[in-house]
Protein backbone atom coordinates (compact mmCIF):
# COMPACT_ATOMS: atom_id res chain seq x y z
CA UNK A 1 0.00 0.00 0.00
CA UNK A 2 1.66 3.79 -0.75
CA UNK A 3 1.60 5.52 2.19
CA UNK A 4 2.70 8.60 0.84
CA UNK A 5 1.12 11.64 2.87
CA UNK A 6 0.35 13.35 -0.39
CA UNK A 7 -2.42 10.87 -1.35
CA UNK A 8 -4.50 11.03 1.86
CA UNK A 9 -7.81 12.10 2.02
CA UNK A 10 -10.43 12.88 4.36
CA UNK A 11 -13.93 13.63 5.32
CA UNK A 12 -15.40 17.18 5.39
CA UNK A 13 -18.99 18.30 6.06
CA UNK A 14 -20.73 21.15 5.23
CA UNK A 15 -24.11 22.24 6.29
CA UNK A 16 -26.37 19.71 4.38
CA UNK A 17 -24.33 16.99 5.68
CA UNK A 18 -25.12 17.20 9.55
CA UNK A 19 -28.23 17.99 11.85
CA UNK A 20 -28.31 19.09 15.52
CA UNK A 21 -29.35 16.10 17.79
CA UNK A 22 -31.63 17.56 20.93
CA UNK A 23 -30.60 18.48 24.06
CA UNK A 24 -32.13 16.38 27.02
CA UNK A 25 -33.70 19.42 28.28
CA UNK A 26 -35.45 21.70 26.79
CA UNK A 27 -35.66 25.40 27.42
CA UNK A 28 -38.12 28.57 26.57
CA UNK A 29 -36.47 30.31 23.98
CA UNK A 30 -37.49 33.74 25.32
CA UNK A 31 -34.90 32.83 28.02
CA UNK A 32 -32.17 32.44 25.81
CA UNK A 33 -29.48 35.30 25.16
CA UNK A 34 -27.93 35.86 21.55
CA UNK A 35 -25.02 37.79 22.46
CA UNK A 36 -21.83 37.78 21.44
CA UNK A 37 -18.45 40.03 22.28
CA UNK A 38 -15.24 41.14 20.24
CA UNK A 39 -12.95 42.34 22.44
CA UNK A 40 -15.08 44.90 24.73
CA UNK A 41 -17.86 45.58 22.26
CA UNK A 42 -20.56 43.74 23.37
CA UNK A 43 -23.29 42.66 20.30
CA UNK A 44 -27.35 41.56 21.04
CA UNK A 45 -26.94 38.97 18.12
CA UNK A 46 -24.46 37.09 16.78
CA UNK A 47 -24.54 38.89 13.02
CA UNK A 48 -22.36 40.14 11.04
CA UNK A 49 -22.45 41.84 7.85
CA UNK A 50 -19.96 40.86 5.27
CA UNK A 51 -17.86 43.50 3.81
CA UNK A 52 -19.26 43.84 0.44
CA UNK A 53 -20.20 47.03 -1.33
CA UNK A 54 -23.84 45.85 -2.05
CA UNK A 55 -24.54 45.10 1.60
CA UNK A 56 -22.44 47.75 3.33
CA UNK A 57 -23.19 51.13 3.15
CA UNK A 58 -22.79 53.55 6.05
CA UNK A 59 -26.70 53.83 6.09
CA UNK A 60 -27.36 50.14 6.55
CA UNK A 61 -24.41 49.62 8.64
CA UNK A 62 -25.68 51.92 11.44
CA UNK A 63 -29.61 50.08 10.92
CA UNK A 64 -27.64 46.74 11.20
CA UNK A 65 -26.10 48.27 14.80
CA UNK A 66 -29.92 49.45 15.73
CA UNK A 67 -30.95 46.08 15.46
CA UNK A 68 -28.08 44.84 17.50
CA UNK A 69 -25.58 43.28 15.01
CA UNK A 70 -22.14 44.54 14.13
CA UNK A 71 -21.35 45.67 10.07
CA UNK A 72 -18.25 45.72 8.33
CA UNK A 73 -17.02 48.34 5.92
CA UNK A 74 -15.15 47.29 2.79
CA UNK A 75 -12.03 50.23 3.00
CA UNK A 76 -10.94 49.21 -0.40
CA UNK A 77 -14.63 49.41 -2.40
CA UNK A 78 -17.19 51.52 -3.47
CA UNK A 79 -17.38 53.76 -1.27
CA UNK A 80 -14.19 54.96 -0.71
CA UNK A 81 -13.27 55.24 -4.11
CA UNK A 82 -16.11 57.66 -5.11
CA UNK A 83 -17.69 60.60 -3.80
CA UNK A 84 -21.35 59.40 -4.61
CA UNK A 85 -20.93 55.66 -4.61
CA UNK A 86 -24.85 55.42 -5.69
CA UNK A 87 -24.17 56.04 -9.13
CA UNK A 88 -21.68 53.77 -9.13
CA UNK A 89 -23.51 51.11 -7.28
CA UNK A 90 -26.25 51.66 -10.12
CA UNK A 91 -23.77 51.20 -12.71
CA UNK A 92 -22.79 47.80 -11.54
CA UNK A 93 -26.58 47.17 -11.13
CA UNK A 94 -27.67 47.98 -14.47
CA UNK A 95 -24.67 46.30 -16.28
CA UNK A 96 -25.58 42.85 -18.34
CA UNK A 97 -25.30 40.13 -16.96
CA UNK A 98 -22.47 39.41 -19.72
CA UNK A 99 -20.98 42.96 -18.57
CA UNK A 100 -21.22 42.57 -15.06
CA UNK A 101 -17.11 41.20 -14.46
CA UNK A 102 -15.66 44.11 -16.40
CA UNK A 103 -17.57 47.14 -15.53
CA UNK A 104 -16.41 45.98 -11.86
CA UNK A 105 -13.17 45.50 -12.91
CA UNK A 106 -13.04 48.76 -14.36
CA UNK A 107 -15.13 50.49 -11.68
CA UNK A 108 -12.52 49.38 -8.76
CA UNK A 109 -9.43 50.27 -10.84
CA UNK A 110 -10.65 53.78 -9.73
CA UNK A 111 -7.81 54.89 -6.44
CA UNK A 112 -9.04 54.70 -2.83
CA UNK A 113 -9.11 58.15 -1.40
CA UNK A 114 -7.69 59.01 2.00
CA UNK A 115 -10.58 62.10 2.46
CA UNK A 116 -13.11 59.56 1.57
CA UNK A 117 -11.51 56.89 4.55
CA UNK A 118 -12.05 59.80 6.89
CA UNK A 119 -15.64 60.87 5.60
CA UNK A 120 -17.01 57.37 5.36
CA UNK A 121 -16.07 56.24 9.32
CA UNK A 122 -17.64 59.37 10.09
CA UNK A 123 -20.65 59.23 8.77
CA UNK A 124 -20.93 55.96 10.20
CA UNK A 125 -20.14 56.61 13.56
CA UNK A 126 -22.41 60.23 13.51
CA UNK A 127 -25.30 58.36 15.86
CA UNK A 128 -22.78 55.98 17.67
CA UNK A 129 -22.41 53.29 15.58
CA UNK A 130 -19.89 50.81 16.42
CA UNK A 131 -17.24 51.02 13.17
CA UNK A 132 -15.77 48.15 11.69
CA UNK A 133 -13.49 47.98 8.44
CA UNK A 134 -11.84 45.52 5.87
CA UNK A 135 -8.41 46.04 5.32
CA UNK A 136 -6.70 43.16 3.02
CA UNK A 137 -3.73 42.10 4.08
CA UNK A 138 -1.46 43.83 1.17
CA UNK A 139 -3.26 47.37 1.83
CA UNK A 140 -2.89 47.44 5.61
CA UNK A 141 0.39 48.91 6.43
CA UNK A 142 -0.95 51.35 3.92
CA UNK A 143 -4.90 52.26 5.07
CA UNK A 144 -5.22 51.14 8.62
CA UNK A 145 -2.93 53.89 10.54
CA UNK A 146 -5.54 56.14 8.68
CA UNK A 147 -8.62 54.13 9.69
CA UNK A 148 -7.45 54.01 12.94
CA UNK A 149 -6.64 57.79 13.56
CA UNK A 150 -10.31 58.06 11.80
CA UNK A 151 -11.89 56.76 14.78
CA UNK A 152 -12.77 53.15 13.91
CA UNK A 153 -13.28 50.81 16.69
CA UNK A 154 -12.46 47.52 15.00
CA UNK A 155 -9.83 46.64 12.60
CA UNK A 156 -10.52 43.64 10.08
CA UNK A 157 -8.24 41.89 7.56
CA UNK A 158 -9.37 39.75 5.44
CA UNK A 159 -8.32 37.93 2.43
CA UNK A 160 -9.39 34.69 0.77
CA UNK A 161 -6.66 32.69 2.82
CA UNK A 162 -4.82 34.64 5.70
CA UNK A 163 -1.87 33.19 7.50
CA UNK A 164 0.21 35.11 10.22
CA UNK A 165 2.65 36.35 7.84
CA UNK A 166 1.60 38.13 4.45
CA UNK A 167 5.14 38.25 1.81
CA UNK A 168 5.23 39.97 -1.00
CA UNK A 169 7.74 41.69 -3.88
CA UNK A 170 4.63 44.25 -4.75
CA UNK A 171 3.85 45.37 -1.42
CA UNK A 172 5.55 45.34 1.81
CA UNK A 173 5.34 42.64 4.22
CA UNK A 174 2.85 41.95 7.32
CA UNK A 175 4.06 40.29 10.03
CA UNK A 176 0.34 40.06 11.86
CA UNK A 177 1.93 39.65 15.55
CA UNK A 178 3.68 43.30 14.99
CA UNK A 179 0.89 44.92 13.56
CA UNK A 180 -1.80 44.04 16.23
CA UNK A 181 0.80 44.33 18.89
CA UNK A 182 0.56 48.17 17.83
CA UNK A 183 -3.03 48.38 17.16
CA UNK A 184 -5.11 50.42 19.92
CA UNK A 185 -8.54 48.29 18.68
CA UNK A 186 -9.37 44.88 18.49
CA UNK A 187 -8.31 43.05 15.55
CA UNK A 188 -10.70 40.11 13.40
CA UNK A 189 -8.14 38.45 11.20
CA UNK A 190 -9.42 35.85 8.21
CA UNK A 191 -10.43 33.97 6.58
CA UNK A 192 -9.01 30.49 7.16
CA UNK A 193 -10.04 26.87 7.46
CA UNK A 194 -7.46 24.51 9.44
CA UNK A 195 -6.68 24.29 13.18
CA UNK A 196 -2.88 24.77 12.87
CA UNK A 197 -3.63 28.27 10.57
CA UNK A 198 -6.23 29.40 12.96
CA UNK A 199 -3.77 28.57 16.10
CA UNK A 200 -0.49 30.82 14.58
CA UNK A 201 -3.55 33.56 14.17
CA UNK A 202 -5.17 33.29 17.47
CA UNK A 203 -1.12 33.11 19.02
CA UNK A 204 -0.57 36.22 16.57
CA UNK A 205 -2.94 38.07 18.93
CA UNK A 206 -5.92 37.98 16.84
CA UNK A 207 -9.55 39.20 18.42
CA UNK A 208 -11.36 36.75 16.57
CA UNK A 209 -11.22 34.71 13.28
CA UNK A 210 -13.23 34.83 10.47
CA UNK A 211 -13.56 31.17 9.29
CA UNK A 212 -14.46 30.00 5.21
CA UNK A 213 -12.62 29.58 1.67
CA UNK A 214 -15.26 30.13 -1.38
CA UNK A 215 -18.74 28.84 -0.02
CA UNK A 216 -20.35 32.64 -0.75
CA UNK A 217 -22.98 32.87 -2.92
CA UNK A 218 -21.22 35.04 -5.23
CA UNK A 219 -18.24 33.88 -4.75
CA UNK A 220 -16.34 31.32 -7.25
CA UNK A 221 -13.02 30.43 -5.33
CA UNK A 222 -13.80 27.03 -5.56
CA UNK A 223 -14.09 27.04 -8.87
CA UNK A 224 -11.67 28.65 -9.88
CA UNK A 225 -8.92 27.78 -7.22
CA UNK A 226 -10.17 24.53 -6.30
CA UNK A 227 -9.33 25.43 -2.58
CA UNK A 228 -11.64 25.57 0.30
CA UNK A 229 -13.04 23.64 3.06
CA UNK A 230 -16.74 22.90 3.58
CA UNK A 231 -17.90 25.19 6.68
CA UNK A 232 -18.90 23.15 9.27
CA UNK A 233 -15.68 21.17 9.06
CA UNK A 234 -13.62 24.73 8.69
CA UNK A 235 -15.36 25.76 11.44
CA UNK A 236 -14.77 22.74 13.94
CA UNK A 237 -11.17 22.80 12.39
CA UNK A 238 -10.68 26.49 14.51
CA UNK A 239 -12.70 26.29 16.99
CA UNK A 240 -10.68 23.30 18.32
CA UNK A 241 -7.50 25.70 17.95
CA UNK A 242 -9.81 28.68 19.81
CA UNK A 243 -10.62 26.30 22.70
CA UNK A 244 -6.80 24.69 23.00
CA UNK A 245 -5.38 28.18 23.66
CA UNK A 246 -8.05 28.71 25.81
CA UNK A 247 -7.37 25.68 28.03
CA UNK A 248 -4.27 26.79 27.59
CA UNK A 249 -3.92 30.97 28.37
CA UNK A 250 -7.76 31.44 29.69
CA UNK A 251 -7.58 33.82 26.85
CA UNK A 252 -10.91 33.10 24.43
CA UNK A 253 -11.09 34.35 20.98
CA UNK A 254 -14.41 34.56 18.75
CA UNK A 255 -15.00 31.91 15.95
CA UNK A 256 -16.64 33.79 13.04
CA UNK A 257 -18.10 31.34 10.70
CA UNK A 258 -18.01 33.48 7.08
CA UNK A 259 -20.14 32.48 4.03
CA UNK A 260 -22.16 29.78 2.73
CA UNK A 261 -25.06 30.55 5.38
CA UNK A 262 -28.56 30.59 3.96
CA UNK A 263 -31.03 30.04 6.48
CA UNK A 264 -31.57 30.02 10.26
CA UNK A 265 -30.88 26.12 10.32
CA UNK A 266 -27.36 26.93 8.52
CA UNK A 267 -26.85 29.56 11.17
CA UNK A 268 -27.56 27.42 14.41
CA UNK A 269 -25.19 24.30 12.67
CA UNK A 270 -22.54 27.20 12.58
CA UNK A 271 -23.08 27.83 16.18
CA UNK A 272 -22.97 23.98 17.31
CA UNK A 273 -19.88 23.68 15.23
CA UNK A 274 -17.94 26.08 17.90
CA UNK A 275 -18.84 29.60 15.66
CA UNK A 276 -19.85 32.10 18.40
CA UNK A 277 -21.13 34.79 15.38
CA UNK A 278 -21.78 34.53 11.85
CA UNK A 279 -21.15 36.54 8.97
CA UNK A 280 -23.57 37.15 6.26
CA UNK A 281 -23.45 37.98 3.09
CA UNK A 282 -26.37 36.99 0.12
CA UNK A 283 -28.62 36.62 2.76
CA UNK A 284 -28.71 40.50 3.47
CA UNK A 285 -28.21 41.74 0.32
CA UNK A 286 -31.65 40.89 0.35
CA UNK A 287 -33.15 43.18 2.68
CA UNK A 288 -34.79 46.16 1.68
CA UNK A 289 -32.11 48.36 3.38
CA UNK A 290 -28.93 46.60 1.07
CA UNK A 291 -27.51 49.24 -1.52
CA UNK A 292 -27.17 46.42 -4.01
CA UNK A 293 -30.84 46.47 -4.75
CA UNK A 294 -31.27 42.96 -4.86
CA UNK A 295 -27.90 42.36 -6.07
CA UNK A 296 -24.53 41.06 -4.92
CA UNK A 297 -21.06 40.36 -5.70
CA UNK A 298 -17.84 39.08 -4.05
CA UNK A 299 -14.70 41.00 -2.99
CA UNK A 300 -12.90 39.37 -5.53
CA UNK A 301 -14.70 39.79 -8.41
CA UNK A 302 -13.35 42.86 -9.85
CA UNK A 303 -9.86 41.34 -9.30
CA UNK A 304 -8.28 42.99 -12.90
CA UNK A 305 -6.49 39.27 -13.51
CA UNK A 306 -8.55 36.18 -11.99
CA UNK A 307 -11.87 37.04 -10.56
CA UNK A 308 -13.19 34.65 -8.30
CA UNK A 309 -16.60 36.13 -7.84
CA UNK A 310 -19.34 37.19 -9.96
CA UNK A 311 -22.71 38.97 -9.57
CA UNK A 312 -25.79 37.65 -8.41
CA UNK A 313 -29.27 38.79 -8.73
CA UNK A 314 -31.12 37.71 -5.81
CA UNK A 315 -33.82 39.92 -5.53
CA UNK A 316 -35.11 41.86 -2.93
CA UNK A 317 -37.33 40.50 -0.31
CA UNK A 318 -37.93 41.96 2.91
CA UNK A 319 -36.49 44.73 5.40
CA UNK A 320 -33.74 43.82 7.57
CA UNK A 321 -35.78 43.95 10.68
CA UNK A 322 -37.98 41.33 9.20
CA UNK A 323 -35.38 38.68 7.60
CA UNK A 324 -33.54 39.19 11.43
CA UNK A 325 -36.88 39.34 13.84
CA UNK A 326 -39.86 38.76 11.40
CA UNK A 327 -42.57 37.54 11.53
CA UNK A 328 -41.43 35.24 8.82
CA UNK A 329 -43.69 35.24 5.38
CA UNK A 330 -41.87 31.78 3.86
CA UNK A 331 -41.00 28.78 5.25
CA UNK A 332 -37.74 28.12 4.35
CA UNK A 333 -35.93 29.10 6.32
CA UNK A 334 -34.68 32.81 5.26
CA UNK A 335 -36.49 35.21 7.42
CA UNK A 336 -36.22 35.39 11.27
CA UNK A 337 -32.69 34.02 11.72
CA UNK A 338 -32.87 35.00 15.29
CA UNK A 339 -36.25 33.46 15.71
CA UNK A 340 -35.17 30.45 14.32
CA UNK A 341 -31.67 30.67 16.29
CA UNK A 342 -33.82 30.93 19.66
CA UNK A 343 -36.23 28.23 19.17
CA UNK A 344 -33.10 26.21 18.29
CA UNK A 345 -31.49 26.86 21.65
CA UNK A 346 -34.71 25.70 23.17
CA UNK A 347 -34.84 22.38 22.10
CA UNK A 348 -30.75 21.96 22.81
CA UNK A 349 -31.64 22.95 26.32
CA UNK A 350 -28.87 25.80 25.94
CA UNK A 351 -29.42 29.40 27.36
CA UNK A 352 -26.14 30.58 25.83
CA UNK A 353 -24.29 30.80 22.34
CA UNK A 354 -21.04 28.64 23.82
CA UNK A 355 -23.31 26.49 25.51
CA UNK A 356 -24.38 25.52 21.83
CA UNK A 357 -20.61 24.32 21.45
CA UNK A 358 -21.75 21.33 23.81
CA UNK A 359 -24.49 19.92 21.31
CA UNK A 360 -24.10 16.76 19.55
CA UNK A 361 -23.80 16.85 15.66
CA UNK A 362 -24.71 13.79 13.80
CA UNK A 363 -23.41 13.39 10.06
CA UNK A 364 -27.09 12.71 7.91
CA UNK A 365 -27.28 13.73 4.45
CA UNK A 366 -30.89 12.67 4.09
CA UNK A 367 -32.14 15.13 6.69
CA UNK A 368 -33.55 17.71 4.37
CA UNK A 369 -35.14 15.10 2.11
CA UNK A 370 -36.15 12.08 4.67
CA UNK A 371 -40.50 12.18 4.10
CA UNK A 372 -40.35 15.34 1.90
CA UNK A 373 -41.41 13.97 -0.82
CA UNK A 374 -44.05 16.39 -1.61
CA UNK A 375 -41.91 19.53 -1.21
CA UNK A 376 -39.33 17.96 -3.00
CA UNK A 377 -39.97 19.70 -6.89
Amino acid sequence: MDTNPKLRISNAYSFDDISIVPGTVTIDPDKVTTDFCIGSYKFSIPIIAAAMDAITSPNFIQKLNDLGGLGVMNLEGIQTRYKNPDETLKEIIDSSPLQATKVLQKLYTSPIKQELIKERINEIKSNGTTCAVSITPGKVNELAPIAIDSGIDILVIQSTVTTATYISDKESTLILSDLIKQSPIPVIVGNCVTYETAMELIEAGASGLLIGVGPGAACTTREVTGVGIPQVTATMNCSTARDDYFKKTGKYIPIITDGGIRTGGDMCKSLVSGADAVMLGTPLAQSSEAPGKGFNWGMASPHPDLPRGTRIDIGTKCSLKKLLFGPASVHNGTQNFIGALKVCMGMLGTKAIKEMHNSEIVISPSLKTEGKSYQIK
